[in-house]
């Protein structure tokens, strides 16, 4: 007796989506650098504070990176942010801060460099099987931890290894800092973020079919 070949229940998604994903993505990533994240006060505070506006203290920036992935793959996820990091440092003032060679030396862009890994291992995850809301979370939580995971390494080798500041005492107060500023401060706002992500590519890939 022959067996039944059981449903493929990983989505997929075509070479021309991916391609035109990647581009969507890196222009998502661009624009979103100087777009300031915010949120609307809770609904039981309205009564008391009225519908007001407060900043989540980010950008859209880590949005965009994890969108991609999601909705184009991690091929598409990679390649736009791996643009992304070219154009930057070829000199074109894309990042926060600018953009060129010096970037090298900002201490953010360690987490630039884990844009094109999260975004990879996001959408490697989030098309493993079926959209589901708890998959999309999942797979964002994981591209944004290795994000951070890339810029906490690069602190530590900038302020430890690669630069030094008068001993290694010095050095490690200002890395504490560092961590405190670039990965710590950010995070909450950053996991709002990851929940805005979420619903919003089960919803489009709801509309899309795959």
């Amino acid at each position: 007796m022959s067996s039944i070949p059981l449903p493929n229940l990983r989505a997929k998604v075509s070479l021309l989506q991916e391609l035109l994903w990647a581009f969507i993505g890196l222009i998502l990533t661009i624009c979103s650098t100087l777009i300031e994240a915010f949120t609307v006060v809770p609904p039981w505070l309205w009564v008391e504070q009225g519908v007001k506006i407060q900043s989540l203290g980010v950008t859209y920036q880590i949005g965009a990176v994890l969108l991609t992935g999601c909705l184009g793959g991690k091929n598409a996820g990679a390649i736009a942010q791996i643009a992304y990091l070219i154009l930057g440092i070829s000199g074109l003032d894309v990042f926060y801060r600018g953009g060129g060679l010096d970037y090298f030396r900002e201490p953010t862009f360690g987490y630039l460099i884990g844009f094109v890994f999260g975004a990879w291992l996001c959408g490697y995850f989030a098309f493993q099987a079926k959209p589901r809301l708890e998959l999309f979370a999942f797979s964002c939580i994981c591209g944004l931890l290795v994000i951070h995971l890339f810029g906490l390494t690069y602190l530590t080798l900038l302020h430890l290894v690669i630069n030094p500041e008068n001993g290694f005492l010095p050095s490690l107060v200002s890395l504490l800092d560092a961590i405190q500023i670039y990965s710590l401060n950010p995070l909450p706002g950053q996991l709002i973020i990851v929940c805005a992500v979420t619903v919003l590519a089960y919803c489009l890939r709801q509309i899309m079919f795959y």
